[in-house]
């Protein structure tokens, strides 16, 4: 998912350095909201990793 994000980000910038304002914006918005989603779903994902770790070591 973080490639997505960086996809777009390189897209927001190839677009700002052609002048491209509007498709920029729209891509580094994209970018913004894919990378928070990755970033959520890694600490779900760790939170859920501890607690069934946890439940496991337990002799």
């Amino acid at each position: 998912m973080l490639d997505w994000a960086v996809t777009f980000l390189i897209v927001a910038l190839v677009a700002a350095v052609l002048g491209f304002g509007g498709i920029a914006g729209t891509a580094i918005g994209i970018a913004k909201i894919i990378f928070f989603v990755a970033v959520v779903l890694f600490l779900v994902s760790a939170v859920v990793g501890l607690m069934r770790g946890r439940g496991r070591s337990v002799p």
